[in-house]
């Protein structure tokens, strides 16, 4: 069995952790996508055909280019060079059960950055300002979550945000195509945040320590100093990022989101602290978990209501006050109008009132 496909298993050149990790054979990315980005892939899987046409979209030329740029311009990892690294990606694929493991370039860059491009043969890139700011097990939790991309076809996204954001620029002068095209760009950005959750999830399961996971995170935040940063500390940030203040915050906070690719640093820290503590990590880690040959059963309405039902959590656990609001307006409460009145127009409460000078 070659290094390049299904079942490589590190342990044989003795390069995998110390530790004792679950493996799962036949997992399917189901098993660690977000509601959000899972009902949109399963229909996107239903649709016979649909890679192909996005594939001749894209240009199979386009994707041979930048193959050969990485080639030609980055290191590739093996057992002569960046081994480490060549075994981390094994190793991810070897947990993950991927039938071929992806190459892995490491291209000279001081900006922290790691990717998974292309579609028929995915590639990892990593910069080496990730690599310099990370230790052996955060970079394990990266790799893991690029490999996750892989094994989901995230880069189905990736294409389609291209395509998108090129057409736009080209019907600018259409009466309202300019406005339609960016409200599909900015749909497609939402479900590029998901994306990027479910595959911190991977590299969870990758891992399979959560405080690497969530450090490495932290330190995209704060740099290499991890010294001076806390991850309970950050966690704590990212609650009182949550409360954001009043509405005018709320508003704030939605308009600096929208245009983003990628969760905040505390979102995503919350957020795989959440499900590396509920039962569906516990579940998966025990070995229940949804396998690829049951794939083509999932039901796309199921998947649709998981995702109704999980962006409804997510209204009713958060403490922002726009997500009060909206609880508020659902239990029919009569004081919206008030609310409303009392932040933007600055009402004076009881024994308050400003006395002229």
């Amino acid at each position: 069995m070659t290094d390049s496909t299904r079942g490589t298993d590190p342990l044989a050149k003795g390069s995998a952790p110390s530790r004792r990790r679950q493996r799962f054979p036949e997992i399917s990315s189901r098993a660690w996508e977000h509601p959000a980005d899972r009902s949109a892939l399963v229909a996107l899987r239903k649709l016979s055909g649909f890679d192909d046409i996005l594939k001749k979209l894209a240009g199979l030329v386009s994707e041979r280019s930048v193959r050969l740029m990485f080639l030609a311009t980055a290191v590739k990892t093996s057992e002569r060079q960046f081994p480490e690294l060549f075994d981390m990606v094994r190793d991810a694929a070897y947990i993950l059960d991927l039938e071929k493991v992806p190459d892995l370039y490491v291209t000279q860059d001081p900006q922290v950055n790691a990717m998974c491009i292309g579609m028929d043969t995915p590639v990892i890139v990593v910069t080496s300002g990730l690599v310099d700011l990370l230790d052996e097990e955060e970079l394990r939790a990266v790799i893991g979550h690029e490999v996750g991309h892989a094994m989901s076809g995230h880069a189905v996204y990736r294409t389609m945000l291209l395509i998108l954001t090129n057409l736009a620029t080209r019907v600018g002068w259409i009466p309202l195509g300019n406005l339609a095209i960016m409200a599909l760009v900015t749909a497609l950005k939402e479900w590029f945040r998901k994306a990027e959750l479910s595959c911190d999830r991977a590299g969870l399961l990758a891992g399979q320590d959560p405080q690497a996971s969530m450090r490495g995170l932290m330190k995209l935040a704060g740099g290499h100093n991890l010294g001076e940063m806390n991850v309970d500390a950050f966690l704590e940030q990212a609650e009182e990022y949550d409360k954001a203040g009043d509405l005018r915050d709320s508003v704030l906070k939605l308009l600096q989101v929208l245009p983003q690719t990628h969760p905040f640093a505390v979102v995503r820290v919350a957020k795989l602290k959440q499900w590396s503590e509920s039962e569906e990590y516990r579940s998966i880690l025990a070995g229940a978990y949804p396998r690829r040959t049951d794939d083509p059963d999932a039901s796309v309405s199921d998947q649709w209501k998981a995702a109704y039902d999980s962006y409804g959590k997510s209204v009713k656990e958060s403490k922002d006050p726009l997500f009060s609001l909206i609880r508020d307006i659902a239990d029919g409460a009569g004081s919206v109008g008030g609310k409303l009145r009392d932040t933007f127009a600055g009402s004076r409460g009881s024994g308050s009132q400003d006395t002229p000078e």
